[in-house]
């Protein structure tokens, strides 16, 4: 049976947020804004429980909880819900990097073409960008810092602390976009300083289609964030809809047990990790890591085997495992890596990576096997 290496692009659901979220689906009828009869309070105490289990991880109000359906929408609101801000302030300056995910990169597209101006930060070979490239861009007009704590191809951390605490005493908003990185790197994210950050419960063991935008208040003040569709009320106008009930009770299971078990799920991840280093070490491959991996998230690997084609291993693997060459949302049509070109990094070695990514629930005797597999596909396919 095929093992599932592509954690990044979705994780599997946790039996426990399924229980979750199947008896709110028995036994929960009620519209979570209906405030006239006892369905609609059963509704809308699941709502605000999920909210506050949300919140607990990141050490935050839970009024700075706001669900959306995921992290792309989350970053949509984001910036796109600042432009009466910006039109008001004259501030129309936003600075990203080259290596965001595209609902960042095309979101910020729209925006240049509709007079923003954008600066974009790109890395080293590191796979990191620099604080002092982010400071030295801010100007009197810039609106927003938006950086990705960790990025989806590479498993490379962003110093988004650092860029936190530079930002402090300048007028800019800054956000952070946390989808790889929320339930995993939790001591981390409750020290950074942001205004904005998304997030999304599919990649951390929960339901598919749920997420959150967190907005920080600064003296009793959220962001000045407007909604981008317009309906009802919910959310606090920011995310209107019908507020999917057990979706959230699945975000907020799957956030309740990240907070309990981060530390032995993440030091599972680096067992696994470690393991697959040593088989690459033994393997007699030419290989390399595309980013330096001091930086690198336990859980996740970008490899580049030398003359081996990233497209060809992907087919010869898939009866034992599955891995990817890049982001789910660009894998219909293969194009050479936009954050390893920005990275630097060769065409040729470009054509030859792949990434590979995993969960605590994997076993090292279940990497083991698979992963042997890669690696034997891989010398066979050296040209």
């Amino acid at each position: 049976m095929s093992i599932y290496l592509d954690y990044n692009s979705s994780a599997p659901i946790d039996e426990r947020v399924l229980e979750a979220m199947i008896y709110v689906y028995k036994n929960i009828i009620g519209n979570a804004d209906s405030r006239t009869h006892d369905y609609g309070e059963s509704a809308r105490k699941i709502v605000e429980n999920a909210r506050k289990q949300v919140a607990s991880v990141l050490r935050i109000k839970s009024d700075e909880v706001f669900f959306t359906s995921g992290a792309t929408e989350s970053n949509n609101i984001a910036l796109q819900g600042l432009k009466e801000y910006a039109y008001s302030t004259n501030k129309k300056h936003i600075i990203t990097t080259s290596i965001e995910h595209k609902a960042i990169l095309e979101t910020v597209k729209v925006l240049q073409q509709e007079g923003f101006a954008v600066d974009y930060i790109s890395p080293d070979i590191s796979g990191r960008i620099s604080v002092t490239d982010v400071l030295e861009k801010v100007r009197k007009d810039t609106l927003l810092v938006s950086v990705m704590h960790v990025n989806n191809e590479t498993g490379i951390t962003q110093p988004v602390y650092e860029i936190g605490e530079a930002l402090q005493d300048k007028d800019v908003l800054f956000h952070v976009d946390a989808t790889q990185s929320f339930g995993k790197l939790v001591e981390e994210l409750q020290q950074i300083k942001y205004n904005m950050l998304s997030m999304s419960a599919h990649k951390l063991g929960g339901p598919q289609g749920i997420g959150a935008l967190i907005l920080r208040k600064q003296r009793y003040k959220l962001p000045p964030v407007k909604p981008i569709m317009y309906g009802g009320q919910q959310e606090h106008g920011i995310r209107p809809g019908t507020l999917p009930v057990a979706l959230i009770a699945g975000l907020g299971k799957a956030c309740e047990i990240a907070e309990k078990e981060y530390k032995t799920n993440i030091q599972q991840c680096r067992n696994i990790k470690n393991k697959i280093n040593t088989m690459l070490e033994e393997s007699g491959l030419e290989y390399k890591y595309n980013g330096l991996q001091e930086y690198a998230m336990p859980t996740t690997m970008n490899i580049c085997f030398k003359g081996v084609s990233s497209e060809a291993l992907m087919l010869s693997s898939k009866d034992f495992c599955s891995i990817s060459n890049g982001s789910a949302c660009n894998s219909k049509s293969y194009s050479p890596s936009y954050v390893l070109l920005a990275m630097g990094i060769p065409k040729d070695q470009i054509e030859s990576s792949v990434r590979i990514s995993w969960g605590h629930d994997i076993t090292i005797d279940e990497i083991e096997k698979s992963f042997q597999n890669v690696i034997e596909a891989a010398k066979g396919l050296v040209w």
